[in-house]
């Protein structure tokens, strides 16, 4: 195994114990995926049927852009699973990660109309960056991966309508910072509504003034970077047994 396809099991496993952490799972359902570093056509995903609590860098099955296992794994994989994964990964070189949540406050707000409404400032994070793709069933259909890359487009995550939440990213720390705070966004909307009070949206200006800024926070001053560290030390905190 080369040292590269080494780091990212470990960056993978990482994200699948914070999910965790974050309550962002769905028991067993659901998956986050990595392209393997210079293995063409070949990607991580978490065995089926285990716990996200569960993953180690060496639980992590290798699969083709089918599904199917390349590397001689005795872990069954859900190749349904990774019809929307696969969609994305062989059509997005930016795609490099992707995570797919089910959480009570994403499917809640892909249940909206409006999706993501721009009422704060973790919202405008995703100020022109959010995709949407209407409900068609259980994602099982190999068809649907055509429309699902057409509605994505370039956009950094997506809300499934009826569904859940999409987030994609160049790096582990790249993808997990745009489901944290998409997450976030969400929980925070679902919040706002609760109180029955109308509310006060941002205009496109400031929204558009604000996604600026968070440009430069994360790649320009390093914020990024910074946030991932804070993140491994918090799963470092519970046990360092994800690297094994």
């Amino acid at each position: 195994m080369s040292p590269e396809e080494q780091k990212t099991r470990e960056d993978l496993a990482a994200c699948y114990r914070l999910a965790a952490l974050h309550r962002f799972t769905d028991l067993i359902y659901t998956h986050i995926t990595a392209r393997v570093p210079g293995d063409e056509g070949h990607f991580l995903i978490n065995p089926y049927g285990w716990r996200w609590e569960e993953i180690t860098a060496s639980s992590l099955v290798k699969i083709d852009v089918n599904g199917n296992k390349v590397d001689g794994s005795p872990h069954r994989v859900n190749p349904a699973g990774f019809t929307i994964h696969s969609a994305v990964h062989m059509n997005r070189h930016d795609a490099a990660w992707i995570m797919h949540t089910h959480t009570r406050a994403g499917v809640a707000v892909s249940c909206m109309e409006e999706g993501l409404m721009p009422l704060n400032q973790i919202s405008l994070q995703f100020h022109n960056r959010i995709a949407y793709h209407d409900f068609e069933g259980i994602a099982l259909d190999l068809e649907e991966r055509e429309r699902i890359v057409a509605d994505f487009g370039m956009h950094p995550v997506m809300i499934l309508r009826n569904h859940g939440l999409i987030a994609t990213g160049r790096s582990a720390a790249e993808m997990f910072s745009n489901m944290f705070y998409l997450e976030r966004a969400c929980e925070i909307q679902i919040a706002a509504h609760s109180t029955g009070q109308p509310l006060r949206t941002i205009s496109n200006d400031i929204a558009a003034r604000v996604h600026e800024q968070y440009v430069q926070m994360n790649e320009e001053d390093g914020g990024l970077d910074l946030e991932w560290a804070a993140h491994l030390r918090s799963v470092e905190g519970l046990g360092s047994d994800f690297r094994l």
